[in-house]
């Protein structure tokens, strides 16, 4: 008889200080988060008090600079707190990735007085984000976004429909692409558009096959009214603006791929250890360890590439073609995972129960948010081949 189950991670950090804080986020996601994901998840409650108390933990800062209230971690170590968080709950995970995402642009792009007066309390005065670039007719196409900002004197005002925006109705602010200019990439710019402004509404939230704790809703600009000292960078800018983000952003959709991966490889050595048939756990049968064995050397895999991709970020060396490597292969990762891990589980995995079923329909998003996979290799390939002839 075999005995077998889940182990830890086996985590390769550049610091002490790094293992101490991956430790501390564990213990915390054991503790605060995963005992109620389940049940959370299938009420459909969006857990803001988590993310109050990742705020007072410093944990929606990681990887910004400490001089505005950032934890000044390298990414390599961020997104691996972001693997963690995502492996209790992907409505967390993800949630935090959004967030990062959302204070790219001021952190990346804004003016010295923008980063001191706003980022102290995006990054840890308990505030949550939301990114606005998708529009109902503008997805993998983000160029040809219609949402329109127009400028009189000192003041912009936004008119149109901003579409899947995570947190969307619940977050406290939103980083707004809109178009200034003509058609095309160069005639977008960005805005930082506080929850309350005065003509902002959110829709009723997409009903979703997972992720129902994480509000997905349009966003309806009425005459928004923004001051010119809310627009972050250059007129013109915002789509280099987007691009960027996007890189990193997808380097965090790729860990908390890899975390729901790593929890559904965990439920399932758990249950085939403990599962009998024929008078031993079914764990001792050569075709189900084989899956188990497949299974972990694609999360290895993939945590492989997407620290790859990391340690290139970190070094000041271009890494779009490695994050857009990383958020297709982890992501598909995910989905092949876990609906290995449903099939190990039989009957049960079908069932809600356990948790295999809703790591299946989580894995699914991930395959689509942040720029399709099919998006993904159309990227690696302009970086191999260049550019399409048209």
């Amino acid at each position: 008889m075999t005995e077998y189950g889940p182990r830890p991670v086996d985590r390769r950090l550049p610091t002490e200080e790094a293992r101490d804080l991956l430790t501390l986020v564990r213990e915390l996601a054991e503790r605060e988060i995963r005992p109620t994901a389940a049940e959370e998840e299938d009420a459909g409650h969006f857990p803001r008090a988590t993310f109050t108390l990742l705020s007072e933990a410093g944990l929606l800062s990681l990887p910004y600079d400490e001089e505005f209230g950032g934890g000044g971690q390298p990414y390599e170590v961020y997104l691996q707190v972001l693997e963690e968080l995502a492996a209790a709950r992907l409505t967390v995970g993800l949630g935090v990735s959004v967030h990062t995402l959302a204070c790219h642009a001021i952190a990346g792009y804004g003016s010295k007085e923008q980063r001191a007066e706003h980022l102290p309390d995006m990054l840890g005065g308990g505030l949550l984000g939301a990114y606005c670039l998708s529009e109902p007719s503008s997805g993998s196409d983000a160029a040809s976004l219609t949402t329109r900002a127009t400028r009189e004197g000192d003041v912009w005002t936004l008119e149109g429909t901003k579409a899947w925006t995570t947190h969307g109705g619940v977050a406290d602010f939103y980083t707004v692409l809109a178009r200034t200019g003509g058609s095309g990439a160069h005639g977008i710019t960005a805005f930082l558009v506080p929850a309350d402004a005065e003509g902002l509404s959110a829709a009723a939230p997409e009903r979703k096959m997972g992720m129902k704790g994480s509000p997905t809703a349009q966003l309806h600009f009425d005459a928004v009214r923004i001051p010119d000292s809310r627009r972050i960078g250059e007129e013109g800018q915002g789509f280099a603006i987007a691009l960027s983000a996007l890189d990193s952003g997808r380097l965090g959709i790729a860990a908390c791929a890899i975390g729901v991966a790593q929890s559904a490889l965990d439920e399932a050595l758990a249950y085939t250890a403990e599962r009998q048939q024929f008078g031993r756990p079914i764990a001792d049968f050569q075709g189900l360890r084989f899956m188990l064995a497949d299974m972990a050397t694609q999360i290895e895999a993939g945590r492989a590439l997407y620290l790859t991709a990391a340690r290139l970020r970190d070094a000041g060396l271009p890494f779009s073609k490695e994050a857009a490597m990383a958020k297709l292969f982890c992501t598909d990762t995910a989905m092949r995972v876990t609906t290995d891990a449903v099939q190990l589980l039989g009957g049960y995995g079908y069932t809600l129960d356990f948790p295999a079923e809703r790591f299946m329909r989580e894995a699914k998003v991930l395959q689509i948010v942040e720029g399709t996979n099919q998006i993904q290799r159309m990227v690696i390939a302009r970086h191999l081949a260049g550019p399409e002839k048209r």
